[in-house]
């Protein structure tokens, strides 16, 4: 049976790699990236998978891209939540948001819940989010400045994300849709390239040596889009299952913190 499947960061890295996999198979891809050029090798690499472009940092076009995907396809079968950018000095979006945030938190929550109707309508519908859950270090949330307005610093900013995901997932309640917070770990996915030299190159060169090809990423990404795990929320680690110790009311009270953010501006 052919299937829909968005995946966000569809244009390079782990993204790609899962859209050719699922397009090959004859499943509907529907590839969202930030660029026009990351669209053009997609359409090179996967001509069978479809790109759109948007910024997801940016609150209005991720709303103006969740009422085109539910008009268009009523019926989504999974979602994959990839979209990430390592940012190495504090960035503003045009809306006012410390970009990390927006993009690894704020997105990701708003395509989770604007998408819900359509993942429900699916026979096993799955939300997978590729983040770092599981990870030798939790991040914290800065209740007080999740912004990062104040020390800002790239791995801080990238870690507090990964815990909001954690929370967010917890919070997530679909009736059906199954959510799974997946860390691939070291995957070859050009993460050099925001480095300024000497660590640019020394990154590289431990990408090259250490990091799985996207490709070898894929599988047990893959076999989770197949065959859903059973319960609400699952974790893995590199394929591997990840017990999460996630207090609700806290994950709710974020959730709720999100909410008001993503609210600030009109849809």
């Amino acid at each position: 049976m052919r299937r829909t499947i968005v995946i966000t960061g569809g244009t390079s890295g782990i993204g790609k790699a899962l859209a050719r996999h699922h397009a090959e198979r004859g499943d509907l891809v529907i590839a969202v990236g930030s660029g026009e050029a990351g669209g053009r090798r997609l359409r090179e690499e996967v001509p069978a998978a479809r790109f759109i472009q948007a910024d997801l940092s940016s609150i209005r076009q991720t709303h103006d891209l969740i009422r085109k995907l539910r008009d268009e396809h009523p019926v989504i079968d999974a979602l994959v939540l990839g979209a990430f950018r390592y940012n190495l000095t504090r960035i503003e979006t045009e809306e006012g948001f410390e970009h990390t945030f927006a993009l690894y938190v704020i997105n990701r929550w708003l395509m989770a819940e604007g998408l819900r109707e359509s993942l429900e309508e699916a026979r096993t519908p799955v939300i997978v989010n590729l983040c770092g859950v599981g990870g030798i270090r939790a991040g914290e949330i800065r209740w007080d400045d999740p912004q990062l307005t104040e020390g800002y610093r790239p791995f801080r900013a990238t870690m507090q994300g990964a815990r909001a995901v954690e929370l967010l997932g917890m919070a997530y309640a679909g009736e059906r849709t199954s959510y799974v917070l997946y860390n691939p770990l070291f995957v070859a996915t050009g993460m050099f390239k925001p480095f300024r030299q000497p660590v640019r190159g020394l990154v590289r060169v431990l990408s090259a040596v250490f990091a799985q090809p996207a490709a070898r990423a894929v599988p047990p990404i893959a076999a989770l889009i197949d065959h859903p795990p059973v319960g609400p929320l699952t974790a893995y680690r590199k394929g591997r299952p990840v017990e999460l110790t996630v207090d609700r009311d806290l994950a709710l009270r974020f959730e709720k913190t999100v909410h008001t953010m993503a609210s600030s501006l009109p849809e």
